[in-house]
């Protein structure tokens, strides 16, 4: 908002000397480029200022999700929360468009996995289980699997499968 007051002050006043200068003072042309300087400068600035936190606001969309938290959406501006929402969208489609008939989350696995299958614990009966090669698992509380990751990680948000670290 400073930079910004600034930048009108010096535009006024650019504008009053760039009329005075018309009618033959020639002196004022070093001032009023020097001015018009300073104005480009700020801009640069500020424009750098807004481009940095469109990439904050676009890895907030990665990190959290898409809904914001609203300590965070509270230090947003409107436009900076529309902006939010219409990449936010404009990923959910893109996320739709690849990856075959259910889509490819792309925000799921945001560093790659370290193996494929990890282990897992049944917290509670869920019944069969199949897996794209056509086999059946039986998910009874407290069994423990060997399963894809990406099969199973519904599962586990939904709290029926909990991931057993080593």
């Amino acid at each position: 908002r400073q930079a910004l007051e600034e930048m009108r002050g010096l535009y006024e006043r650019n504008q009053a000397d760039v009329s005075e200068a018309k009618s033959g003072r020639t002196d004022l042309i070093f001032l009023i480029r020097f001015r018009h300087c300073c104005l480009l400068r700020n801009q640069r600035c500020i424009l750098a200022y807004l481009y940095d936190r469109l990439l904050r606001i676009r890895a907030l969309r990665w990190e959290y999700g898409s809904v914001l938290p609203n300590t965070i959406q509270f230090h947003m501006s409107a436009e900076e929360v529309e902006w939010f929402n219409r990449y936010k969208k404009s990923l959910a489609t893109y996320m739709r468009s690849v990856g075959g008939e259910e889509g490819l989350d792309l925000t799921q696995d945001i560093k790659p996995p370290k193996s494929l299958y990890i282990e897992v614990r049944c917290l509670r009966d869920y019944g069969e289980f199949e897996i794209d090669d056509g086999t059946t698992v039986l998910l009874k509380k407290n069994s423990q699997h060997f399963l894809p990751r990406w099969k199973c990680e519904q599962l586990i948000r939904q709290g029926v499968l909990e991931h057993i670290l080593s």
